[in-house]
């Protein structure tokens, strides 16, 4: 069943208002690839280019682009999240693995906003990191966890 879709197959925004207010919890991962002659002005833990630290600025652009989830997906409720963490790591395998989390107690889950979130910090690495080589690869972007309204979700 798609909820965002009346009766009559128009888009539609969920009605919340028979919803339980529940703590909501989401984490979101997106995985960047970087070429070598990227990789290479990495320094402890960020990235240094010459519009500056890369991973600080893609946590901040990643925080403020959650919080405006609702303005920027159509039918999202507008909500304002209880927190939102950004973490940035380099795997075993040299990808930038991106994880954003986002809380509320609300009526509505908050997915969207560490999809987003995550999201744009990733492109905000492309954007920060181009000069150097536009052989960058956002590999994927998926939802890893949820908790709180109708069903949990956890990723293997």
């Amino acid at each position: 069943m798609l909820t965002h879709i009346d009766k009559q197959g128009n888009p539609s925004m969920v009605d919340v208002t028979e919803k339980q207010v529940t703590r909501r919890t989401a984490t979101a991962r997106s995985v960047v690839v970087l070429p070598d002659e990227v990789l290479q002005h990495l320094v402890n833990g960020d990235l240094m280019s010459k519009k500056g630290p890369v991973f600080q600025t893609a946590v901040i652009a990643g925080i403020m682009a959650a919080k405006k989830t609702g303005e920027l997906i159509p039918l999202c409720h507008p909500l304002g999240m209880d927190n939102c963490s950004i973490t940035i790591q380099v795997n075993q395998q040299q990808e930038i693995v991106i994880d954003c989390t986002a809380s509320i107690t609300a009526k509505t889950g908050i997915e969207m906003e560490a999809l987003v979130g995550a999201s744009i910090a990733a492109l905000t690495i492309y954007d920060m990191c181009k000069a150097m080589s536009h052989d960058i690869l956002i590999k994927e972007t998926k939802l890893m966890e949820k908790t709180g309204g109708k069903h949990d979700f956890k990723r293997a």
